[in-house]
């Protein structure tokens, strides 16, 4: 059979859709919630000088993008601007079925460890793909590598990383994808890895890396590596080996590319008079993370810089945009930045977008980005895991029954953003699939009023980032009592629901004070968090926990605050060795009097973020 000729091939799975469900969602659905215009390790380089701290003074064409939320949706809405434009896509998907998604987060300056487990979304998420078997997983390809190839340039390439358990399934999908003329390689990634020994099978040392292209021309810059089994003992020299006739054996002098002496021997049959080495193979030898190593993030999926790296300068040049739609510790933006790329990132997993902001923070001379949120676009696709393949009203209404029921009020029908009363209370319940939005409590807060209450409660599983406490200003306006209250991943277990063991918490509380200088202008400090219901702290984490401030893992500042996006102007962090905190933000100097809004941003050990808003006049 011609090479040119695309092989009849295909996996077909029960119920296989190979129309994509294309919601058409604008680029305007992907909410810029946070912009970060300067690192911590550039501030930390030019303390005392100017700092690039004004969102409106950064003259910028391009932010890079980190997105929060469900792929499928992040791409549809980068497909009206994006589309044919990503150079490089490198995705590593979730690829163990009954897999622990659980993550390792630290405790307070002592290191101390605690294991955080997946949001009630992540659950919802994960469950969906693995609990219905492979079917469902190979669906959940099938549709988002649809969406990948459109959004690659016409010279693009996609690296799908996988392992033993469905490298081979997924050829096939990728095959019938992008056709099998436009398969380039099958990377294996070989790594030292010491197991317990099988009675029945080899030790399992490798991933997969499958490596496709969009079009027939691909960009390849070749690589060439020396290879740790060629190197001479020599003094000053390297031994290269490769194919070839003669025999003897080639030194070259480090500092002098020109062959410095030549060795006869009848042990050696090949010369390979290339001083930059081999050309790579699709073997990759690349070992794991070193536990113990400084790049450890303690992140369950995290890969190597160096594999990173390599895919990288391989198929991109400098400038080009790179993407990566599961990008949970951020490696691929991370080596996408220090090599000079343009970078566009999203997660389901708000821990994973946390863990990638600290990372991307402590890059030197990081170029600014941006924290974008899907939103309510993820709705009706989440509301089908509960309840279902009915209506889209069906599933809303017994939803809300079911939200209703746990909290134990009575259903209020008849309002589009009331759903139900407990006593004095007005209840809105929040979307299972996207976060509760300012926007969504706005209305609420309308409808409270309009039905002359004074008591409103939204129950919520996820919360928009930069919310919680900015709603209060809104309350307080309208003269509502207002109370937020998490939906706890408990609801999602059958057995505790039966047992009525089911109960919802208020959101953190955060104390802040603004103290001011002539000379130094203004700060932040903070002087209390506060979860105020302790039973939803695991009991092992309270015993852990020395004083409130260990509970806070980052804060940032907002020095002029516009109610719309949160400025990230200042921030401080617990690093991987150095585990202290700060309490008090650097001094800011405002250009002008005036009156000023301050938000200040805190996200704690579980990934959970708390907003506060202070009001300043500067005279």
């Amino acid at each position: 059979m011609s090479n040119n000729k695309e092989l009849p091939l295909g996996l077909y799975w029960k119920n296989k859709r190979t129309t994509v469900d294309r919601t058409v969602l604008p680029f305007q659905s992907l909410e810029v919630i946070e912009t970060i215009n300067e690192s911590r390790a550039t501030r930390e380089k030019e303390k005392g000088g100017m700092f690039r701290t004004d969102p409106e003074a950064v003259d910028t064409k391009w932010r890079n993008k980190l997105i929060w939320g469900d792929n499928k949706y992040a791409m549809a809405a980068l497909l009206e601007k994006y589309a044919g434009k990503i150079d490089l896509i490198y995705i590593d998907p979730p690829f163990a079925t009954g897999a622990d998604f659980s993550t390792s987060v630290k405790i307070g300056e002592d290191n101390v460890e605690h294991t955080k487990e997946a949001s009630a979304i992540e659950e919802l998420a994960y469950r969906d793909t693995w609990g219905k078997g492979l079917d469902s997983y190979f669906q959940m390809l099938y549709d988002r590598l649809i969406l990948m190839k459109e959004l690659l340039s016409d010279n693009g390439v996609l690296y799908i990383h996988l392992d033993w358990r469905v490298s081979h399934y997924a050829k096939l999908i990728l095959d019938e994808i992008f056709g099998t003329s436009l398969f380039r390689n099958e990377i294996v990634w070989h790594y030292e890895k010491w197991t317990s020994p099988s009675s029945v099978s080899f030790q399992k040392n490798h991933d997969v890396i499958l490596y496709y292209s969009k079009s027939s021309k691909p960009k390849f810059n070749i690589q060439k590596v020396i290879t740790e089994n060629l190197k001479d003992k020599y003094e000053k020299g390297y031994l290269f080996g490769g194919g070839g006739g003669s025999e003897g054996l080639v030194v070259y002098d480090k500092e002098n590319p020109k062959v410095k002496k030549l060795i006869k021997s009848g042990k050696y049959k090949v010369v390979y008079a290339e001083v930059d080495g081999k050309p790579l193979s699709d073997v990759w030898k690349i070992p794991f993370i070193n536990p113990v190593a400084h790049e450890r993030l303690d992140y369950p999926t995290q890969k190597p810089k160096s594999l990173l790296e390599r895919i990288i300068k391989v198929s991109s040049d400098e400038g080009d945009l790179v993407a990566d739609f599961f990008c949970g510790s951020g490696t691929t933006g991370a080596v996408a930045e220090k090599l000079g790329r343009r970078w566009i990132m999203s997660d389901l997993g708000r821990f994973a977008i946390h863990t990638t902001r600290k990372r991307m923070l402590e890059i030197e001379d990081c170029k600014p980005f941006e924290i974008l949120n899907i939103g309510k676009y993820e709705r009706q696709s989440w509301q089908g895991v509960l309840f279902g393949s009915k209506t889209h009203e069906q599933t809303l209404s017994e939803y809300i029954a079911f939200i209703l029921q746990l909290y134990k009020a009575n259903a209020l029908p008849g309002s589009t953003y009331i759903h139900g009363q407990k006593g004095a209370e007005l209840i809105h319940v929040g979307s299972v699939e996207a976060p509760v939005t300012l926007q969504d409590i706005q209305k609420a807060i309308e409808e409270t009023l309009r039905m002359k209450q004074k008591q409103l409660t939204i129950l919520g599983w996820e919360w928009e980032m930069g919310l919680h406490d900015v709603v209060e200003a809104e309350a307080k306006k309208a003269d509502v009592k207002l109370k937020l209250l998490n939906i706890p991943r408990e609801a999602m277990d059958k057995r505790a629901v039966d047992a009525g063991d089911i109960q919802f918490f208020e959101l953190a509380y955060l104390e802040t004070e603004i103290k001011h200088n002539k000379n130094w202008g203004y700060k932040v400090k903070l002087n209390d968090f506060v979860i105020p219901n302790m039973d939803l702290i695991p009991k092992e984490v309270r015993d852990k926990v020395k004083k409130w401030s260990d509970y806070i893992d980052y804060w940032s500042v907002d020095w002029n605050y516009k109610g719309d996006t949160f400025h990230n102007m200042w921030q401080a962090y617990r690093k991987k060795k150095d585990r202290k905190l700060v309490l008090e933000s650097d001094p800011h100097q405002y250009p002008k009097k005036g009156k000023y809004k301050i938000m200040v941003k805190v996200i704690d050990i579980f990934g959970n973020d708390t907003t506060h808003i202070m009001d300043l006049e500067v005279k």
